[in-house]
């Protein structure tokens, strides 16, 4: 019983990681959705000129799709970054969880496992705004 109380209070607490994550991230996928693509789609439009050869055409299409690109390129790069570094350290927790359980010493085992990854998030949680200000920075975004 104790294990499913905490699971569930790990799961509300991985909830809350990604609505801070979606709420810290939305002006840069603003940015990106609409700011780029506004701008990608102005170019692409401007490339339609029937004086043009319909491979002129497309390789200026694929030269506007450029920035966009890149920078969608950025995001999930660092993203991946950030769920990677998560990931690591809520795997040492089920790591010390397991080692503890193989000692029986279940009832610690439990209340530490909540603790480590109440640590872990909260750890992350701190690093995310220099995480999105990396992205900011990256992409130019004010």
């Amino acid at each position: 019983m104790g294990e499913q109380v905490v699971t569930e209070q790990i799961q509300r607490k991985l909830e809350e990681v990604n609505a801070t994550v979606q709420q810290h991230l939305a002006g840069v996928q603003d940015h990106i959705n609409f700011t780029m693509q506004q701008a990608y789609f102005k170019c692409a439009y401007g490339c339609f000129d029937r004086r043009h050869t319909q491979e002129a055409i497309s390789n200026c299409v694929e030269n506007c799709s450029v920035p966009v690109l890149a920078a969608n390129n950025i995001f999930e790069s660092e993203m991946a970054k950030f769920q990677g570094m998560l990931n690591r350290s809520l795997r040492v927790c089920q790591d010390k969880f397991e080692a503890a359980n193989l000692q029986k010493l279940k009832s610690d085992a439990t209340r530490e496992l909540e603790s480590c990854v109440n640590r872990s998030i909260d750890d992350s949680l701190r690093v995310l705004p220099h995480v999105v200000d990396q992205i900011k920075s990256t992409l130019k975004i004010n």
